[in-house]
């Protein structure tokens, strides 16, 4: 598990190897992650915007923005918390995510980001 505190905004990362599986002829390693966003500030909040950076041992990086999470924009009080889950294919046992949520600040109107915390992704049979 990963933390982070940006602006007020904790973040927490859990992460979970799913199996493998066969795309496109090549073997993909499937992983899980759970993403608990926590308001500690003292103004609400609303997750507008995604953008992560995927990377695995192959020196294969993805990149990946767009609006909400799963298909929300989910709105979040002082002291409130949203909780998501997700996934991604990789081509190796390992890697990595990284990225920053896009933010309204409702008291202010502000835009503003929150770090999403580096990642690691890790098949538990190719851990030595």
């Amino acid at each position: 598990m990963v933390q982070q505190v940006t602006k007020g905004i904790k973040i927490t990362v859990d992460t979970s190897f799913e199996g493998t599986l066969y795309k496109d002829y090549k073997i993909q390693y499937a992983f899980g992650y759970q993403v608990t966003i926590e308001n500690q500030s003292k103004d609400a909040v609303q997750l507008n915007a995604r953008h992560w950076t995927i990377l695995d041992a192959l020196n294969h990086v993805e990149t990946v923005s767009g609006e909400g999470v799963i298909g929300k924009k989910p709105i979040i009080r002082p002291g409130e918390s949203h909780v998501y889950t997700s996934g991604c294919l990789l081509n190796s046992p390992f890697g990595a995510m990284l990225g920053f949520y896009e933010m309204i600040n409702f008291s202010s109107s502000k835009k503003f980001f929150v770090d999403i915390p580096r990642f690691k992704l890790s098949a538990p049979f190719a851990i030595n």
